[in-house]
């Protein structure tokens, strides 16, 4: 990814205090992350992979294992793992951007069900190769419960779950929960039922980057730190002072993406923010559940997410936060006090036993999210130019899937993977301004006053069903 400097070419907001104040997960490394060294001359690699976040660590990770002989170098405008990946929920799901209606309604059942299955098998190689390398992150599969708490959510999710039989998804993979059943596993307020998959498993995302990429580097990886790209081409990377010549130039900046040189309306960098409470007891967890380390949700609109950490901790995040004109992104979209306040204020309603609680870290950053909330990754032979992105915040494991097929890709393998859906699509570009800020902000505003009257009338929000069809999400 690129960074926003200042004239003195350094970072604004990171870096003094060794990166720890990137997230809850950086500060929890329990060590400072000091950067490794950056481009100082012209480079030429067989291949050149632009932002070391997961997308570019698992590519370089699959690739090199798979050709040992290849000149792999990433390079990263901060820190490995400084992006998404160092700061999201750690649910590494599977989840994908486009629902399985979509999928089927565009490619048909068969290849909705194979991006389905290829989504599961990814949670399991994330905890299989992570093992593998040796890396820690706290991997713990205890599957998502997304709770039902007001009568328009379970008119929603008994519609969500019908949809999902037809589309032969059973209830070993989508179970639909009563009252009791999801109690048993998520105590929150007011529950009425809740949905319930077991494919996710809750991780420590920093811990997951950094280890990829001392992974990386023992397989003969080049990870160039602190290097600012200014522009990606066919064959040609380039920093404000240096070039790297490649073969094969693969973008993985996600929500960065808008700094490169001609890429500011492909994707939207739109900021979920994230706070951490203190230790919990265990007196507390039980009146909490998630005694498996279950990720949860409800069903509300507008997202909320989190996570019983390893060291008894609940982080919990969601959306809200605006839009920034022009696709900026900066530090200072990382702490939002009214969103902040708002998370530990939902926190507090969903389990009352919170209320109080201190709040240890509050945080946040950019996700990438395409014009038609549909994920992709492809590669284009002729010019050498590959991609990957548009996760819009479901990237943990998409990501390690997006690393297998794009090694798939540049070594010319026809596979399973390199025929899903998402390989090749191309989603339209953002409208220019002022009409990308006037409508990403005017949905955000749309979900939450959606959410408000489905919360005070029980019924459904005709607005947020108009949103989604309109905008295609």
């Amino acid at each position: 990814m690129t960074r926003e400097e200042t004239t003195s070419g350094k970072a604004k907001g990171h870096g003094a205090a060794g990166y720890r104040d990137v997230s809850y997960w950086f500060d929890s490394l329990g060590h400072d992350v000091a950067p490794r060294a950056g481009l100082d001359r012209d480079l030429d690699v067989d291949v050149a992979i632009v932002g070391a976040g997961f997308t570019g660590l698992w590519t370089a990770y699959y690739l090199k294992q798979r050709d040992p002989t290849l000149r792999i170098a990433v390079l990263e405008a901060e820190v490995a793992g400084f992006g998404a990946s160092g700061r999201n929920g750690g649910w590494c799901s599977a989840l994908f951007a486009a629902s399985q209606a979509r999928l089927a309604r565009t490619f048909g059942p068969a290849a909705a069900r194979a991006m389905r299955l290829a989504m599961q098998e990814s949670v399991d190689e994330v905890g299989r190769a992570s093992s593998a390398a040796g890396i820690d992150c706290h991997f713990a599969k205890g599957g998502t419960v997304t709770a039902v708490r007001n009568a328009a959510q379970l008119a929603r999710t008994r519609d969500e779950v019908a949809e999902a039989r037809r589309l032969g998804i059973g209830p070993d993979d989508l179970a639909l929960l009563g009252p009791k059943e999801a109690y048993e596993l998520v105590r929150a307020e007011g529950v009425l039922g809740a949905t319930y998959t077991p494919h996710c498993a809750a991780i420590h995302p920093a811990r997951l980057a950094r280890g990829l990429a001392g992974a990386i580097e023992q397989l003969g990886v080049s990870l160039l730190e602190q290097t600012v790209v200014t522009a990606i081409g066919p064959g040609s990377v380039r920093t404000r002072e240096h070039r790297v010549r490649a073969e094969v130039v693969v973008r993985a900046t996600e929500g960065y993406t808008p700094r490169l040189r001609g890429s500011r309306r492909l994707l939207a960098p739109i900021y979920s923010l994230i706070i951490a409470t203190e230790p919990l007891d265990e007196a507390t967890w039980a009146e909490i559940g998630l005694e498996q380390r279950e990720t949860f949700a409800d069903h509300r609109h507008l997202v909320i997410y989190g996570q019983r950490t390893a060291d008894g901790r609940l982080a919990f995040g969601g959306r809200g936060a605006p839009y920034h004109f022009a696709s900026q992104v900066s530090p200072a979209y990382e702490q939002d006090a009214r969103v902040h306040a708002k998370l530990a204020e939902t926190l507090a309603e969903l389990f009352p036993a919170l209320a109080g609680v201190e709040i240890t870290h509050r945080w946040g950053g950019p996700l990438g999210v395409p014009r038609d909330w549909f994920s992709s990754v492809g590669f284009d032979r002729q010019s050498g130019l590959a991609w990957a992105g548009g996760y819009v915040g479901d990237g943990v494991s998409t990501t390690n899937l997006a690393g297998r097929t794009l090694t798939d890709l540049v070594l010319g393998e026809d596979s399973e993977l390199t025929r899903l859906a998402w390989v090749g699509h191309r989603s339209r570009h953002w409208e220019p301004e002022p009409l990308r800020y006037l409508g990403v902000n005017a949905g955000l505003a749309v979900m939450t006053s959606a959410d408000a009257v489905e919360q005070r009338t029980g019924r459904p929000a005709r607005r947020a069903a108009w949103f989604a069809r309109a905008t295609g999400a």
